[in-house]
């Protein structure tokens, strides 16, 4: 009697256990386009009575044409969008290779014949920091002509912000100036991009398969008979896991300015693993109070039928799980305006500035209470941008909390224009989930934010607030390891009594000696206000010794504000210590991040 596996019942006899677990391993990281290959190969290879290779599907090259994406990512959308295209450009027959920004060999670029660029734009227009280098390259002087270039870009961004997609923007201009030629008008995506990157890659894909087709290169992909894959189920944006919820716990004091919690989620049963330094997506719903407040201010019947994409489903449900809002955007106040013919609307829509400046102090209720005024529910609908995930950084190491996942969260809570708001996620997690209730999960892998391979290299950790969460999953990572490098921990909060995060542990680590250095900032415990950068000045002639000795320098948390004033306290001691001038540390500073020692988790 044959056995058969789990997942899909198909018979599995000729195989032990051991090799099916073993199989299954092997092809879950694959897609859709690899695994058909994988399968060519192993069908060449049952088909080869010497046991050589004979495959009888391939994708032979009859020349070096190839399609080269790069993508540069902050928090893992560019990454994912670039192996999106990867995947459907294969599956067209196109050859490609795929490269971050951060491992691609920059003088290769003259080399290059066949193009596509994939990048965010994060903080104030900045490039993320794996696109760093090669942002910077095509702006200097080294950058040679392109002109051999066929190229695409697609940019991700927020139109919320003042620089949407402005670093796809600078590279489309920069390869456009070097004299490469433009095969499709470059896309700015908005936080709603997955319909606009799929239209995107049929249109251009067959622009490229053409010129490549052109150039000598015929991919043959053959399906083989009686050979079937096993399709691998993996837990992604599109497809989360439903975790459970296990603690939701308050971790700052009573009278503390902040409000910030310990969450605890069971991945039990999911096969989700993740490393130090990756994010958790969170897909939440907007609380019930704030979809009743919309309801009112605009009459609306909370049982109307709306349409969303393919789906019908009530107006009520449709606010709750499928549409942003929380946040507030420009689409939303012009689409709005335009519904509305409100004049005053319409002047602050073409005042880019003013626009801002009103939607940074408001969300969607706040701008509908302003301006009151009937509207269809399907109008509405049309109106609002889709819900997107928040990722926030994994605050545990697996080989400590095994089948579950920690985040430190903090909650988004104000009062404005009458009444208290909360951030959509924050609130979610805080206070809209009880224990044992199920939530929508995946992991977002962050290669741009990892521990260093060697166990005996020293780290610095810089995490005010927040962003001490991560390095919380690198001091249990290490921990596990028996690591002997050192460890550093710049922490800043308000305040000692109040704010000290993870306080029992990190000084259990500095009693253990696997903590070597704490600098702690709380910035209202005295006079004057004291932050992180303040002790990384403090302590410059023994951060730079261990930037010496082979250390890795990390930040975490705000991008805006505390990232910057860190970077320039490391560029100062750098030139203090190291005896350089401002060029010179600059330089020395661009080598970590080259090198992967200076990593950033900013948001």
């Amino acid at each position: 009697m044959s056995s058969s596996t789990p997942q899909t019942g198909w018979p599995v006899s000729m195989l032990s256990d051991a090799q099916w677990q073993e199989i299954s391993k092997a092809v879950a990281p694959l897609n859709a386009a690899q695994l058909t290959w994988v399968s060519g190969y192993l069908a060449g290879l049952a088909q080869s009575q010497s046991g050589q290779l004979q495959p009888s599907m391939a994708a032979v090259p009859q020349s070096n044409a190839v399609l080269t994406i790069l993508y540069g990512s902050q928090t893992g959308n560019a990454r994912g969008v670039a192996e999106q295209y990867k995947a459907f450009a294969e599956s067209a027959g196109v050859p490609v290779q795929l490269f971050n920004m951060a491992d691609y060999k920059i003088k290769k670029l003259k080399d290059e014949t066949h193009l596509v660029i994939v990048v965010s734009t994060h903080g104030e227009g900045e490039a993320p920091d794996d696109a760093v280098e090669l942002h910077e390259f095509l702006a200097s002087k080294k950058a040679s002509s392109l002109s051999q270039l066929n190229y695409a870009v697609l940019g991700l961004g927020d139109s919320s912000y003042e620089f949407f997609c402005q670093t796809a923007k600078d590279f489309d201009q920069r390869l456009a100036a070097l004299g490469a030629k433009r095969i499709a008008e470059r896309l700015d995506c908005d936080v709603d991009y997955a319909g606009d990157v799929d239209a995107w890659s049929e249109k251009v894909t067959p622009l490229f398969k053409a010129e490549l087709s052109q150039q000598g290169h015929e991919a043959q992909v053959v399906a083989l008979p009686g050979i079937q894959v096993a399709s691998v189920t993996k837990y992604d944006r599109k497809n989360p896991f439903e975790a459970q919820m296990l603690l939701s716990q308050k971790i700052t004091g009573r009278d503390s300015v902040k409000d910030i919690r310990h969450i605890e989620i069971s991945l039990e049963g999911s096969g989700l693993t993740y490393r130090p330094g990756d994010a958790l997506g969170v897909w939440f719903k907007n609380a019930p109070t704030l979809v009743e407040r919309l309801l009112s201010a605009l009459s609306l019947d909370a049982d109307s039928q709306v349409q969303i994409a393919d789906e019908s489903l009530s107006l009520a449900k449709a606010l709750t799980e499928k549409l942003e809002l929380t946040q507030s955007y420009p689409s939303f106040v012009k689409a709005y305006a335009e519904q509305t013919q409100n004049s005053q609307l319409l002047q602050l829509v073409e005042d880019k500035t003013a626009l801002r400046e009103y939607l940074a102090t408001r969300q969607i209720i706040d701008i509908v209470n302003e301006y009151p005024k009937p509207v269809e529910a399907q109008q509405l609908v049309s109106m609002l941008r889709p819900l997107t995930p928040r990722l926030y950084s994994i605050a545990s190491s697996q080989e400590e909390v095994e089948d579950e996942v920690h985040l430190t969260v903090a909650l988004v809570e104000y009062d404005a224009f009458g009444f208290s708001h909360q951030g959509g996620a924050s609130a979610y997690l805080a206070n809209g989930l009880q224990e044992g209730e199920s939530l929508s999960v995946f992991v977002e892998s962050n290669d741009n934010f990892k521990l260093p391979q060697d166990p005996n290299t020293p780290v610095i950790m810089v995490g005010p607030g927040t962003g001490i969460a991560p390095f919380r999953a690198f001091m249990q990572q290490r921990e596990a390891e028996d690591a002997a490098g050192k460890n550093w921990l710049f922490f800043g909060n308000p305040s000692f009594t109040q704010d000290f995060l993870y306080q029992v542990e990190w000084q259990r680590w500095v009693k253990e000696g696997l903590l070597t250095n704490i600098s702690l900032a709380f910035s209202r415990d005295q006079a004057h206000k004291i932050y992180v950068q303040h002790r990384l000045a403090e302590q410059g002639e023994e951060v730079f010794e261990w930037l010496q000795q082979g250390a890795h320098f990390y930040v975490c948390g705000d991008a805006n504000h505390m990232a910057k004033d860190v970077h320039d306290a490391l560029l100062k001691l750098v030139a203090e210590h190291g005896k350089m001038d401002s060029a010179q540390a600059e330089e020395y500073v661009a080598a970590l991040r080259k090198a992967k020692r200076y990593q950033r988790d900013v948001y």
